[in-house]
């Protein structure tokens, strides 16, 4: 089965409002499920470029899209505190008429914490305060009921957030990443979706297993969670093309790291190689955000 096919962006990668106005209603037009974008100040390396803020970039998008799913891919616990994260979340969801998917991580690019003045905190610390973000965050979208939590990293007293989500629970709980010891066990306990992260459909495969298994000794179903990859993707009209974005990249150093490479027919059979995998979506990463004619052509070759 081939999965559906959504385009994801990097918003700190030079994205401005004319950019965005126009990358997300070529990617409605052209018949992509979605659009997502991930959720950073700035890159890893230099330079500097444009990025616009997460949540007013997406409540543009609720009120000017008819069909799109989207949300971030992912926004981190480290500098987004879960009250506000939830209540941004399902605003947003009710304005757009239920098509966000919150999606959700615990935070890992070192130079934009230390440029704004946020802590990463070390990994044991940074998955712990990430495992009281998604408490927060359920409890406060999920329960009717006023919720207490006295955590280390967070603290509620008979808070409720009104109005209640337009959808029970309010809008599915993303949780994006590849840990099998850490995240794999987070998304069994919290989410309705996992997002794996640039790999290969083999194991993507063996991760969805394992998922599988988690779920189960949680008392869930398989089928209650949502499998969606983002994946890095390469793509040319023709070889030609292809080998013109390469560069001096290897194309197989590439497809081993789950990166998709090559013409519409590769990209094809690539998807239904995850599809098989088990995959129900893939968000493609477009990196040029000018390219539209690219994308269309992509839409054209793949949907």
């Amino acid at each position: 089965m081939t999965p559906d096919v959504g385009i994801m962006i990097e918003g700190q990668n030079g994205l401005n409002w004319p950019r965005w106005q126009r990358i997300a209603r070529a990617v409605e037009d052209l018949g992509f499920v979605g659009l997502w974008r991930s959720d950073h100040f700035t890159n890893a390396t230099p330079p500097d470029k444009d990025s616009l803020e997460l949540w007013v970039s997406l409540t543009w998008l609720a009120t000017h899209t008819e069909r799109l799913q989207f949300g971030p891919l992912v926004t981190p616990m480290s500098f987004r505190h879960p009250v506000w994260t939830a209540r941004f979340a399902k605003d947003v969801d009710d304005l757009s008429g239920g098509r966000l998917v919150l999606g959700v991580g615990a935070g890992w690019q070192e130079r934009e914490h230390r440029m704004f003045g946020f802590d990463l905190l070390s990994m044991n610390e940074r998955f712990a305060r990430f495992e009281e973000g998604l408490e927060v965050i359920t409890r406060l979208l999920r329960s009717e009921a006023r919720v207490t939590f006295h955590g280390r990293y967070f603290h509620l007293e008979e808070a409720i957030l009104l109005p209640r989500p337009h959808r029970a629970g309010g809008p599915p709980l993303l949780i994006g990443g590849n840990g099998p010891r850490r995240t794999l066990p987070l998304v069994a306990r919290y989410a309705d979706e996992w997002n794996a992260v640039y790999i290969p459909p083999q194991r993507f495969a063996a991760l969805n297993r394992r998922l599988d298994d988690l779920l189960q000794a949680a008392g869930r179903r398989p089928e209650d969670v949502r499998r969606s990859i983002m994946t890095g993707l390469i793509f040319g009209r023709t070889d030609a093309e292809v080998r013109a974005k390469l560069g001096d990249r290897d194309a197989e150093a590439l497809r081993a790291r789950g990166v998709i490479v090559g013409t519409g027919d590769d990209v094809r059979e690539h998807l239904e190689r995850l599809g098989e995998a088990g995959a129900q979506r893939v968000m493609l990463q477009w990196l040029d955000l000018d390219d539209l004619e690219g994308l269309e052509a992509l839409a054209k070759a793949v949907l």
